[in-house]
């Protein structure tokens, strides 16, 4: 029976996919991971993962022990179940994700936005407990969030509300994987980072640690690395980084009036280097109505918890 069934599996989503077992108390009792590049076909992909869930699954009992799997992923639908033509992913369309993975395991399938999954993880169990207005600010391969209103999640009419990082920041920028041009995430997200370190570097002459490596495999953790040794251009992007993502917020502080933005992922981890500019430009830009009383706060949820928290709370009710 439904309530004899004491775990339910969260899922993050993404190029790296973390899978957790939860119980009642919301304590992760096993997790296991695999690799979106390890397989070329969507379908191989969700048998890869129904395939680990039932090892873990098995050191709680088999799936008969689970009451239901939510799902974070990438431009996913909560009403549809399906992800929706991702940006950043190998596989293009419509992806029947929620389908697939319960046919495969027989267990009911939730699925949402992955920045949705971890503003419900950190609302749970984060910076956010006790807030009822935030946006959780996903900051990864692209730029996500996941809007928090009166305490309940805004999905908006066809489950697609929060696409933050397709706001255009610059008309006419950087291409987009969405097709437009100047979207937020091709600035503001790690692989954003990446595209303006090669673009200084190929049109700058400035000495930076940066030069010493093959600017096409140069990452964001490259350039936060050579920051942190105290490399001036590496502290300029970081700064361009942070201010543009910053005039984003508040702009999009003027939808929703916040409590507070909580940035997760890894771009976040950067910390003051990101934080500082950020944080300027948008108190620059926000209307006097709101300045100095929007908190930034970095999420302190370990890892990939946050979203695979958030994913497991859908369990409950799928």
């Amino acid at each position: 029976m439904a309530n004899c069934k004491p775990y339910v599996v969260g899922i993050d989503c993404g190029q790296k996919t973390t899978m957790g077992i939860v119980d009642t108390r919301g304590k992760i009792v096993a997790t296991t991971t695999i690799k979106m590049t390890d397989y070329l076909e969507f379908e191989e992909y969700i048998s890869g993962m129904a395939k680990s869930l039932r090892r873990i699954m098995a050191g709680v009992g088999g799936p008969q022990m689970i009451r239901g799997i939510g799902i974070g992923a990438p431009n996913a639908n909560f009403y549809s179940g399906n992800i929706e033509y991702p940006s950043n992913l190998p596989w293009k369309g419509i992806l029947p994700l929620g389908e697939l993975l319960y046919e495969h395991l027989g267990i009911p399938v939730a699925v949402t936005n992955d920045a949705n999954a971890a503003a419900i993880g950190e609302m749970t169990y984060g910076v956010a407990r006790g807030m009822r207005d935030f946006v959780m600010v996903t900051l990864g391969t692209g730029v996500g969030c996941g809007i928090v209103v009166n305490g309940q999640l805004v999905y908006g009419h066809d489950g697609f509300a929060g696409e933050i990082g397709h706001l255009k920041m610059i008309r006419g920028g950087r291409s987009c994987g969405c097709g437009g041009k100047g979207c937020l995430e091709t600035y503001a997200s790690a692989t954003g980072v990446a595209r303006t370190a090669r673009e200084y570097l190929a049109t700058r002459s400035d000495e930076s640690l940066l030069r010493s490596l093959n600017p096409d495999e140069i990452t964001s953790k490259d350039v936060y690395d050579a920051a942190q040794k105290g490399d001036a251009l590496s502290k300029e992007i970081f700064d361009f980084t942070g201010r543009l993502l910053g005039q984003a917020l508040a702009d999009f502080a003027c939808s929703t009036s916040p409590e507070a933005f909580v940035l997760y992922g890894g771009l976040s981890k950067a910390g003051d280097l990101l934080l500082n500019p950020l944080v300027e430009a948008m108190e620059e830009n926000l209307i006097p109505v709101w300045r100095g009383k929007i908190k930034v706060i970095m999420s302190q949820l370990v890892s990939s918890e946050a979203a695979v928290l958030g994913a497991s709370a859908l369990g409950w009710k799928a």
